[in-house]
Protein backbone atom coordinates (compact mmCIF):
# COMPACT_ATOMS: atom_id res chain seq x y z
CA UNK A 1 0.00 0.00 0.00
CA UNK A 2 1.30 3.44 -0.92
CA UNK A 3 2.30 5.50 2.11
CA UNK A 4 0.46 8.68 3.07
CA UNK A 5 1.64 11.47 5.36
CA UNK A 6 -0.55 13.48 7.72
CA UNK A 7 -0.11 16.39 10.11
CA UNK A 8 -0.70 15.27 13.70
CA UNK A 9 0.67 18.16 15.76
CA UNK A 10 1.46 21.86 15.53
CA UNK A 11 3.26 24.43 17.64
CA UNK A 12 3.98 28.11 17.16
CA UNK A 13 5.75 31.12 18.61
CA UNK A 14 4.83 34.21 16.61
CA UNK A 15 4.37 37.99 16.69
CA UNK A 16 0.59 37.44 16.97
CA UNK A 17 0.48 34.59 19.45
CA UNK A 18 2.63 32.06 21.28
CA UNK A 19 0.33 29.10 20.77
CA UNK A 20 -1.69 27.83 17.82
CA UNK A 21 -5.19 28.87 18.98
CA UNK A 22 -4.11 32.46 19.71
CA UNK A 23 -2.17 32.69 16.45
CA UNK A 24 -5.14 31.46 14.43
CA UNK A 25 -7.68 33.67 16.18
CA UNK A 26 -5.57 36.77 15.57
CA UNK A 27 -4.88 35.71 11.99
CA UNK A 28 -8.51 35.38 11.00
CA UNK A 29 -9.33 38.61 12.84
CA UNK A 30 -6.71 40.55 10.91
CA UNK A 31 -4.54 41.49 13.88
CA UNK A 32 -1.13 42.97 13.07
CA UNK A 33 1.94 42.01 15.09
CA UNK A 34 4.06 44.87 13.76
CA UNK A 35 5.22 47.75 15.96
CA UNK A 36 8.26 49.88 16.79
CA UNK A 37 11.08 47.51 17.77
CA UNK A 38 11.57 47.39 21.53
CA UNK A 39 14.45 44.91 21.94
CA UNK A 40 17.09 47.58 21.29
CA UNK A 41 17.29 51.27 20.49
CA UNK A 42 16.26 52.14 16.95
CA UNK A 43 16.66 55.89 17.38
CA UNK A 44 19.53 56.12 14.90
CA UNK A 45 18.19 53.55 12.43
CA UNK A 46 16.18 54.46 9.32
CA UNK A 47 13.92 51.42 9.79
CA UNK A 48 12.45 51.24 13.27
CA UNK A 49 9.71 48.62 12.91
CA UNK A 50 9.48 44.85 13.17
CA UNK A 51 7.17 42.02 14.16
CA UNK A 52 8.59 40.91 17.50
CA UNK A 53 7.52 37.95 19.61
CA UNK A 54 5.78 39.30 22.72
CA UNK A 55 5.41 38.07 26.30
CA UNK A 56 7.67 35.09 25.72
CA UNK A 57 9.48 33.43 28.62
CA UNK A 58 11.90 30.70 27.53
CA UNK A 59 12.01 29.24 31.04
CA UNK A 60 8.42 28.13 30.55
CA UNK A 61 9.91 25.53 28.21
CA UNK A 62 13.62 25.32 29.07
CA UNK A 63 15.61 25.06 32.30
CA UNK A 64 16.95 28.50 33.27
CA UNK A 65 20.60 27.41 33.25
CA UNK A 66 20.26 25.72 29.86
CA UNK A 67 18.36 28.66 28.40
CA UNK A 68 21.30 30.95 29.11
CA UNK A 69 23.43 28.72 26.89
CA UNK A 70 21.13 29.14 23.91
CA UNK A 71 20.37 31.86 21.38
CA UNK A 72 16.74 33.03 21.13
CA UNK A 73 16.51 31.12 17.84
CA UNK A 74 16.77 27.91 19.87
CA UNK A 75 14.36 29.20 22.52
CA UNK A 76 11.68 29.76 19.90
CA UNK A 77 12.30 26.46 18.12
CA UNK A 78 12.27 24.38 21.30
CA UNK A 79 9.11 26.07 22.63
CA UNK A 80 7.21 25.52 19.37
CA UNK A 81 8.41 21.90 19.17
CA UNK A 82 7.30 21.16 22.74
CA UNK A 83 3.83 22.44 21.87
CA UNK A 84 3.69 20.30 18.73
CA UNK A 85 5.00 17.18 20.46
CA UNK A 86 2.38 17.49 23.20
CA UNK A 87 -0.33 18.23 20.64
CA UNK A 88 0.52 15.05 18.73
CA UNK A 89 0.91 12.92 21.86
CA UNK A 90 4.49 11.95 21.07
CA UNK A 91 5.41 11.88 24.76
CA UNK A 92 4.68 8.16 24.68
CA UNK A 93 7.30 5.67 25.86
CA UNK A 94 5.82 2.96 23.63
CA UNK A 95 6.96 4.79 20.47
CA UNK A 96 10.25 3.75 18.86
CA UNK A 97 12.64 6.75 19.15
CA UNK A 98 14.75 5.38 16.30
CA UNK A 99 11.80 5.99 13.96
CA UNK A 100 11.25 9.62 15.00
CA UNK A 101 13.33 12.31 13.31
CA UNK A 102 13.81 16.07 13.58
CA UNK A 103 14.41 18.38 10.62
CA UNK A 104 14.22 22.01 11.68
CA UNK A 105 15.92 24.86 9.85
CA UNK A 106 16.83 28.50 10.20
CA UNK A 107 17.62 30.99 7.50
CA UNK A 108 20.20 32.86 9.57
CA UNK A 109 20.70 31.04 12.88
CA UNK A 110 21.97 32.63 16.07
CA UNK A 111 22.80 36.08 14.74
CA UNK A 112 22.11 37.78 18.09
CA UNK A 113 24.77 35.60 19.67
CA UNK A 114 27.15 36.31 16.78
CA UNK A 115 26.62 40.05 17.20
CA UNK A 116 27.04 39.98 20.98
CA UNK A 117 30.11 37.75 21.02
CA UNK A 118 31.81 39.72 18.25
CA UNK A 119 31.34 42.81 20.41
CA UNK A 120 32.96 40.97 23.32
CA UNK A 121 35.91 40.02 21.13
CA UNK A 122 36.44 43.59 19.93
CA UNK A 123 35.84 45.45 23.21
CA UNK A 124 37.43 42.99 25.63
CA UNK A 125 39.51 40.03 24.45
CA UNK A 126 39.31 36.61 22.86
CA UNK A 127 39.55 35.19 26.37
CA UNK A 128 36.06 36.50 27.14
CA UNK A 129 34.29 34.91 24.16
CA UNK A 130 31.84 32.32 25.46
CA UNK A 131 32.75 28.64 25.08
CA UNK A 132 29.09 28.20 24.15
CA UNK A 133 29.38 30.69 21.29
CA UNK A 134 29.57 28.13 18.47
CA UNK A 135 26.75 25.80 19.62
CA UNK A 136 24.61 28.86 20.38
CA UNK A 137 25.10 30.24 16.88
CA UNK A 138 24.94 27.33 14.45
CA UNK A 139 21.49 26.78 12.87
CA UNK A 140 21.65 22.99 13.14
CA UNK A 141 21.74 23.10 16.92
CA UNK A 142 17.94 23.51 17.04
CA UNK A 143 17.06 19.98 15.83
CA UNK A 144 19.92 18.77 18.01
CA UNK A 145 18.33 20.24 21.14
CA UNK A 146 14.89 18.87 20.26
CA UNK A 147 16.23 15.35 19.68
CA UNK A 148 18.34 15.39 22.84
CA UNK A 149 15.39 16.53 24.94
CA UNK A 150 13.26 13.60 23.78
CA UNK A 151 15.74 10.93 22.71
CA UNK A 152 14.57 10.99 19.08
CA UNK A 153 17.23 9.13 17.06
CA UNK A 154 15.81 9.25 13.54
CA UNK A 155 16.94 11.56 10.71
CA UNK A 156 18.28 14.74 12.27
CA UNK A 157 19.62 17.81 10.52
CA UNK A 158 18.97 21.41 9.58
CA UNK A 159 18.14 23.07 6.26
CA UNK A 160 19.09 26.61 5.28
CA UNK A 161 17.56 28.14 2.15
CA UNK A 162 16.78 31.69 3.30
CA UNK A 163 13.04 32.38 3.31
CA UNK A 164 12.24 28.99 1.74
CA UNK A 165 13.90 27.13 4.63
CA UNK A 166 10.98 25.67 6.55
CA UNK A 167 8.93 24.93 3.44
CA UNK A 168 11.91 22.82 2.40
CA UNK A 169 12.12 21.12 5.82
CA UNK A 170 8.45 20.14 5.66
CA UNK A 171 8.69 18.83 2.11
CA UNK A 172 11.90 16.93 2.82
CA UNK A 173 10.39 15.45 5.99
CA UNK A 174 7.41 14.19 4.00
CA UNK A 175 9.76 12.55 1.50
CA UNK A 176 11.74 10.83 4.28
CA UNK A 177 8.52 9.31 5.60
CA UNK A 178 7.37 8.24 2.13
CA UNK A 179 10.77 6.59 1.62
CA UNK A 180 10.42 4.69 4.90
CA UNK A 181 13.28 6.48 6.68
CA UNK A 182 11.06 7.38 9.65
CA UNK A 183 7.50 7.06 10.91
CA UNK A 184 7.37 10.54 12.43
CA UNK A 185 9.36 13.71 11.77
CA UNK A 186 9.27 16.99 13.68
CA UNK A 187 9.70 19.63 10.96
CA UNK A 188 9.70 23.39 10.69
CA UNK A 189 11.81 26.45 11.24
CA UNK A 190 12.89 29.08 13.73
CA UNK A 191 14.22 32.60 13.35
CA UNK A 192 15.38 35.30 15.78
CA UNK A 193 17.02 37.83 13.50
CA UNK A 194 15.65 41.12 14.76
CA UNK A 195 19.02 42.59 15.70
CA UNK A 196 20.83 45.83 14.81
CA UNK A 197 23.15 44.23 12.28
CA UNK A 198 20.50 42.28 10.40
CA UNK A 199 18.16 45.27 10.42
CA UNK A 200 20.96 47.41 8.99
CA UNK A 201 21.79 44.85 6.34
CA UNK A 202 18.23 44.43 5.12
CA UNK A 203 17.71 48.19 5.26
CA UNK A 204 20.77 48.98 3.18
CA UNK A 205 19.71 46.54 0.48
CA UNK A 206 16.39 48.42 0.39
CA UNK A 207 14.34 45.33 1.27
CA UNK A 208 12.42 46.71 4.28
CA UNK A 209 9.39 48.92 4.57
CA UNK A 210 10.14 52.39 5.95
CA UNK A 211 6.59 53.07 7.07
CA UNK A 212 7.78 53.89 10.61
CA UNK A 213 4.92 56.30 11.26
CA UNK A 214 2.27 53.62 10.77
CA UNK A 215 3.83 50.25 11.72
CA UNK A 216 0.70 48.12 11.69
CA UNK A 217 0.00 49.11 8.09
CA UNK A 218 3.58 48.69 6.89
CA UNK A 219 3.23 45.15 5.57
CA UNK A 220 0.80 45.45 2.63
CA UNK A 221 1.31 42.56 0.21
CA UNK A 222 0.00 43.05 -3.33
CA UNK A 223 -1.04 46.64 -2.56
CA UNK A 224 0.16 49.23 -5.06
CA UNK A 225 1.83 51.26 -2.28
CA UNK A 226 3.89 48.41 -0.82
CA UNK A 227 7.47 49.44 -0.11
CA UNK A 228 9.20 46.40 1.41
CA UNK A 229 8.79 43.62 3.94
CA UNK A 230 8.68 43.87 7.73
CA UNK A 231 11.17 41.64 9.54
CA UNK A 232 9.60 39.18 11.97
CA UNK A 233 10.67 36.44 14.36
CA UNK A 234 9.38 33.23 15.87
CA UNK A 235 9.05 29.54 15.07
CA UNK A 236 6.63 27.07 13.56
CA UNK A 237 6.77 23.31 14.04
CA UNK A 238 4.59 20.56 12.61
CA UNK A 239 4.53 16.84 13.32
CA UNK A 240 4.40 14.82 10.10
CA UNK A 241 3.47 11.19 10.49
CA UNK A 242 2.90 8.16 8.33
CA UNK A 243 -0.86 7.63 8.20
CA UNK A 244 -1.04 4.01 9.40
CA UNK A 245 1.29 4.83 12.28
CA UNK A 246 -0.89 7.80 13.24
CA UNK A 247 -4.12 5.80 13.05
CA UNK A 248 -2.74 2.94 15.16
CA UNK A 249 -2.20 5.35 18.04
CA UNK A 250 -5.38 7.39 17.39
CA UNK A 251 -3.41 10.59 16.82
CA UNK A 252 -5.24 13.81 15.93
CA UNK A 253 -5.07 14.57 12.19
CA UNK A 254 -5.24 18.17 10.95
CA UNK A 255 -4.64 17.61 7.24
CA UNK A 256 -2.85 15.41 4.75
CA UNK A 257 0.30 16.71 3.09
CA UNK A 258 0.21 15.62 -0.54
CA UNK A 259 2.87 17.43 -2.53
CA UNK A 260 6.22 19.16 -2.45
CA UNK A 261 7.85 21.13 -5.24
CA UNK A 262 11.20 22.88 -5.27
CA UNK A 263 13.34 24.69 -7.81
CA UNK A 264 15.94 27.38 -8.40
CA UNK A 265 15.52 30.63 -10.28
CA UNK A 266 19.12 30.66 -11.59
CA UNK A 267 18.62 34.37 -12.10
CA UNK A 268 19.79 36.75 -9.34
CA UNK A 269 21.02 36.60 -5.73
CA UNK A 270 18.01 38.50 -4.37
CA UNK A 271 15.53 39.38 -7.13
CA UNK A 272 13.00 36.76 -8.28
CA UNK A 273 12.84 35.74 -11.92
CA UNK A 274 10.86 38.44 -13.81
CA UNK A 275 8.68 35.83 -15.47
CA UNK A 276 8.20 33.86 -12.27
CA UNK A 277 9.69 30.79 -13.96
CA UNK A 278 11.32 29.19 -10.93
CA UNK A 279 8.33 29.85 -8.71
CA UNK A 280 5.97 28.41 -11.31
CA UNK A 281 8.15 25.32 -11.67
CA UNK A 282 7.99 24.67 -7.92
CA UNK A 283 4.20 25.20 -7.81
CA UNK A 284 3.68 22.92 -10.79
CA UNK A 285 5.93 20.23 -9.30
CA UNK A 286 4.05 20.28 -5.99
CA UNK A 287 0.71 19.93 -7.78
CA UNK A 288 2.05 17.11 -9.96
CA UNK A 289 3.26 15.19 -6.91
CA UNK A 290 -0.18 15.55 -5.32
CA UNK A 291 -1.83 13.75 -8.25
CA UNK A 292 -4.51 16.43 -8.34
CA UNK A 293 -5.42 18.95 -11.00
CA UNK A 294 -4.78 22.68 -10.62
CA UNK A 295 -8.55 23.22 -10.57
CA UNK A 296 -8.80 21.09 -7.42
CA UNK A 297 -7.00 23.75 -5.37
CA UNK A 298 -8.97 26.55 -3.74
CA UNK A 299 -6.45 28.47 -1.63
CA UNK A 300 -2.87 29.70 -1.85
CA UNK A 301 -1.06 31.00 1.21
CA UNK A 302 1.29 33.12 -0.87
CA UNK A 303 4.86 34.16 -0.21
CA UNK A 304 3.51 37.72 -0.52
CA UNK A 305 6.37 39.66 1.05
CA UNK A 306 5.07 43.19 0.34
CA UNK A 307 8.09 43.94 -1.84
CA UNK A 308 7.53 45.52 -5.27
CA UNK A 309 9.14 42.72 -7.26
CA UNK A 310 8.06 39.58 -5.39
CA UNK A 311 4.34 40.30 -5.35
CA UNK A 312 4.29 41.17 -9.05
CA UNK A 313 6.30 38.14 -10.16
CA UNK A 314 4.53 35.75 -7.79
CA UNK A 315 1.24 36.82 -9.35
CA UNK A 316 2.71 36.07 -12.79
CA UNK A 317 3.82 32.62 -11.57
CA UNK A 318 0.40 31.76 -10.15
CA UNK A 319 -1.34 32.75 -13.39
CA UNK A 320 1.13 30.80 -15.51
CA UNK A 321 0.34 27.59 -13.57
CA UNK A 322 -3.39 27.96 -12.94
CA UNK A 323 -4.45 29.85 -16.06
CA UNK A 324 -8.01 31.12 -15.86
CA UNK A 325 -8.54 29.20 -12.59
CA UNK A 326 -6.11 31.64 -10.95
CA UNK A 327 -8.99 34.14 -10.79
CA UNK A 328 -11.16 31.64 -8.91
CA UNK A 329 -8.50 30.97 -6.28
CA UNK A 330 -8.46 32.65 -2.90
CA UNK A 331 -4.95 33.98 -2.30
CA UNK A 332 -3.71 35.63 0.86
CA UNK A 333 -0.47 36.70 2.45
CA UNK A 334 -0.47 36.26 6.20
CA UNK A 335 2.84 38.15 6.28
CA UNK A 336 0.61 41.22 6.28
CA UNK A 337 0.00 40.36 9.96
CA UNK A 338 3.04 38.39 11.10
CA UNK A 339 5.72 40.20 9.17
CA UNK A 340 8.29 38.06 7.41
CA UNK A 341 9.73 35.35 9.64
CA UNK A 342 12.44 34.49 7.10
CA UNK A 343 13.41 30.85 7.69
CA UNK A 344 10.35 30.23 9.89
CA UNK A 345 7.86 31.76 7.44
CA UNK A 346 7.11 28.56 5.56
CA UNK A 347 6.27 26.64 8.73
CA UNK A 348 3.89 29.17 10.26
CA UNK A 349 2.22 29.63 6.89
CA UNK A 350 1.85 25.87 6.40
CA UNK A 351 0.16 25.82 9.81
CA UNK A 352 -2.16 28.58 8.57
CA UNK A 353 -2.95 26.47 5.49
CA UNK A 354 -3.79 23.40 7.61
CA UNK A 355 -6.07 25.46 9.84
CA UNK A 356 -7.75 27.05 6.82
CA UNK A 357 -8.52 23.54 5.55
CA UNK A 358 -9.77 22.43 8.97
CA UNK A 359 -12.06 25.41 9.55
CA UNK A 360 -12.86 26.29 5.91
CA UNK A 361 -11.78 29.88 6.54
CA UNK A 362 -9.41 31.91 4.38
CA UNK A 363 -7.30 34.32 6.46
CA UNK A 364 -7.04 37.80 4.96
CA UNK A 365 -4.37 39.99 3.45
CA UNK A 366 -4.70 43.07 5.62
CA UNK A 367 -3.69 46.62 4.62
CA UNK A 368 -4.87 46.03 1.06
CA UNK A 369 -6.07 49.49 0.06
CA UNK A 370 -4.96 50.40 -3.46
CA UNK A 371 -5.14 47.69 -6.16
CA UNK A 372 -2.05 47.20 -8.30
CA UNK A 373 -2.76 46.49 -12.00
CA UNK A 374 0.17 44.04 -11.95
CA UNK A 375 -1.44 42.12 -9.07
CA UNK A 376 -4.95 41.31 -10.26
CA UNK A 377 -5.95 38.18 -8.33
CA UNK A 378 -8.28 37.75 -5.36
CA UNK A 379 -6.00 38.43 -2.39
CA UNK A 380 -8.77 38.10 0.24
CA UNK A 381 -8.54 41.78 1.14
CA UNK A 382 -8.73 42.84 4.78
CA UNK A 383 -11.30 40.34 6.07
CA UNK A 384 -11.30 36.57 6.43
CA UNK A 385 -13.93 34.70 4.45
CA UNK A 386 -15.64 31.36 4.80
CA UNK A 387 -15.07 29.22 1.73
CA UNK A 388 -15.38 25.56 0.85
CA UNK A 389 -11.85 24.41 0.02
CA UNK A 390 -10.60 20.86 -0.47
CA UNK A 391 -6.92 21.53 -1.05
CA UNK A 392 -4.43 24.38 -0.91
CA UNK A 393 -0.79 25.23 -1.14
CA UNK A 394 1.81 27.29 0.70
CA UNK A 395 4.64 28.95 -1.23
CA UNK A 396 7.90 30.43 0.00
CA UNK A 397 10.85 31.75 -1.98
CA UNK A 398 14.28 32.85 -0.77
CA UNK A 399 17.35 34.87 -1.61
CA UNK A 400 19.58 32.82 -3.87
CA UNK A 401 16.59 31.88 -6.01
CA UNK A 402 15.37 29.06 -3.75
CA UNK A 403 11.72 28.10 -4.27
CA UNK A 404 9.68 25.65 -2.18
CA UNK A 405 5.98 24.83 -2.25
CA UNK A 406 3.98 22.35 -0.15
CA UNK A 407 0.41 21.24 -0.82
CA UNK A 408 -2.15 19.83 1.58
CA UNK A 409 -5.76 18.71 1.55
CA UNK A 410 -8.52 17.80 3.94
CA UNK A 411 -7.81 14.37 5.40
CA UNK A 412 -10.11 11.65 4.13
CA UNK A 413 -9.55 8.11 5.48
Amino acid sequence: MEKRVVVTGMGIISPIGNDVPTFWLNLINGVSGVDIIKAFSVDDLPVKIGAEVKNFDPTQWIDLKESKRMDPVSHFGIAASEQAIRDAGLNDSSLNPERIGVIVGSGIGGIQTMENQHSVLITKSHRFVSPFFIPMMIPDIIPGHIAINHGFMGPNYSVTSACATSSHTIGIAMRHILCGDADVIIAGGSEASISPISLAGFTNMKALSRRNDDPQKASRPFDRNRDGFVIGEGAGIVILEELEHAMRRSAPIYAEIIGYGFSGDAHHITAPHPEGKGQALAIRSAINMSGMNPEDFGYINAHGTSTPLNDKYETIAIKSVFGQHAYDLSVSSTKSMTGHLLGAAGAIEFIALCLALRDQIIPPTINYEVPDPDCDLNYTPNKAIEKSIHAGLSSNFGFGGHNAVVTAKIFEP
